[in-house]
């Protein structure tokens, strides 16, 4: 069994100054990251801290400049459509996300007077914001004493107590743990330097654990375990789904497009009419060669892309110019179909 808490609290001092020493040489210049010396602006903590859940470092630093720079404070946010920010939000994917930034952007404007709470308590009841967001905005925007638990953080403190549990299921447990390791006065560069050690040096499958500077209080590594902690649960096999999309212009040379439910996947974003194989309405089609394949979370979605047009139109479509799909906010799937049917977007 893992030790209790107390155990890293008894250590916590050194546990801080060697990991804060190992971050002031080996973090990364990201651009959500504050300099040395420089406050940082909670607000581009807190949309940086949104953008990263689920999207790569490396998608969200060629994303996160232009994006803020549209939407610098809470106020710039909450006068924008929600059109405007699925818009802006375009290629980081789920997009519950923005959605959910865009409803805490005129939270923070109505209820906090446009300035972003400085306690983790407050912040986790604004929407979009759960337990791991809410600490990481706290500690590093504000210097409260907090360490966020995320998916880094986890495997970290994982392979430093030897947690042999999935973390799928046991994750709040380590939040306890995280709390023993709170205190310093860097309360910020700690949150951050423990995300820094989980995503350069105690790496998934090749933690590199010769240069880790908490190798020296590792169970994991002292048991020889590292690579097998945290205890991985086995995958389910991804469902395969089929769709039809349509293609259809009218007399103008418009696309026909539908905007969809805001409730769900890809919720208010636009996309080509489709329905399920079997279910095309009666028309005129013809099937482009090849399909598109598009891998969600949960399933795998495999397309055909038919061109023509149905016999009755489709109520719920409108017709936009093709050579202004800019405009709109499109899912990276309606983005390939598009260039599958040869159509830029």
């Amino acid at each position: 069994m893992p030790p209790p808490p107390a155990v890293l609290t008894a250590a916590a001092t050194r546990l801080r100054r060697t990991l804060l020493e190992w971050y002031d040489r080996a973090k990364r210049t990201l651009p959500w990251r504050a300099t040395p010396g420089v406050a940082a602006d909670p607000w581009a903590v807190l949309v940086s801290e949104i953008m990263l859940q689920q999207t790569t470092v490396a998608t969200v630093q060629a994303r996160f400049d232009p994006f803020l720079a549209r939407f610098p404070t809470p106020a710039a946010m909450a006068e924008a459509a929600l059109d405007d920010v699925l818009h802006a939000w375009q290629g980081l994917g789920y997009y519950r996300r923005a959605r959910g930034l865009h409803a805490c952007a005129r939270t923070i404007v109505h209820g906090h007077a446009g300035q972003v709470p400085d306690e983790s308590e407050a912040l986790a009841k604004l929407p979009g914001i759960g337990p791991y967001t809410a600490a990481a905005v706290a500690a590093i925007a504000f210097g409260q004493q907090v360490v966020p638990v995320d998916g880094n953080v986890a495997r970290v403190l994982a392979r430093l107590i030897a947690h042999d549990r999935p973390l799928s299921a046991t994750k709040a447990e380590l939040w306890p743990y995280a709390a023993a390791l709170a205190g310093g006065d860097r309360p910020g560069d700690l949150a951050q330097a423990l995300m820094e050690l989980g995503a350069l040096v105690c790496t998934p499958r090749q933690p590199a654990c010769g240069i880790c500077p908490w190798a020296f209080a590792c169970r994991a590594r002292a048991e020889g375990r590292a690579t097998a902690l945290p205890v991985k649960v086995a995958k389910r096999s991804r469902p395969e789904r089929r769709a039809v999309a349509m293609l259809i212009r009218d007399d103008r040379g418009r696309l026909c497009l539908r905007r969809r439910p805001e409730d769900g996947l890809l919720g208010g974003l636009i996309e080509l009419p489709a329905v399920d194989p079997g279910e095309l309405p009666p028309g005129d089609w013809q099937a482009l060669p090849g399909t598109v394949r598009h891998v969600f979370t949960h399933f795998s979605l495999e397309t055909t892309v038919v061109t023509g047009r149905p016999v009755e139109a489709l109520g719920d479509a409108f017709f936009h110019p093709a050579d202004r799909l800019h405009e709109l906010a499109l899912p990276t799937l309606t983005r390939k179909l598009l260039r599958h049917a040869g159509v830029a977007a």
